[in-house]
């Protein structure tokens, strides 16, 4: 069964192509890296089109870019995760300075295992959220 989850949609003090630019290259993750809860990560490695991390107490989750639609969509699908998924960055223009951010992520879930992972998945997706808005771009 296909459960989707989406984060509030975050104002960016950036111009769209800017914060497309940042985030469609993940080399660039590395400005992120002091923002992480050492105490939940453990491991986070990453190039220029794939993203992997060690969480408690979930394990190892990588995943790569599928597909770049510029300058305002970054499609993700997991390659070693514990539940395949896919995930998207959308961005939308406020103005020439600013623009909007949403994260969703969509796996397929029995709805064991959602009950189990709904709320983690929820604030976790507003976590990397909130990573992404802190960014300088």
């Amino acid at each position: 069964m296909e459960s989707k989850f989406e984060s509030s949609i975050r104002q960016i003090e950036a111009p769209q192509q800017t914060v497309y630019n940042t985030l469609s290259n993940l080399k660039n993750l590395e400005n992120v890296r002091d923002r992480l809860p050492e105490d939940k990560i453990n491991e986070f490695e990453f190039d220029n089109d794939s993203v992997a991390i060690s969480v408690a107490p979930v394990g190892k989750i990588a995943m790569r870019i599928i597909e770049r639609e510029e300058p305002k969509t970054i499609k993700f699908e997991s390659v070693d995760s514990p539940i395949p998924f896919n995930f998207w960055i959308q961005l939308l223009p406020v103005t020439d300075t600013t623009c909007k951010m949403k994260l969703t992520l969509k796996a397929s879930l029995n709805p064991f295992i959602k009950g189990m992972v709904q709320k983690p998945l929820s604030e976790g997706i507003e976590k990397i959220a909130d990573a992404l808005q802190m960014i300088q771009y």
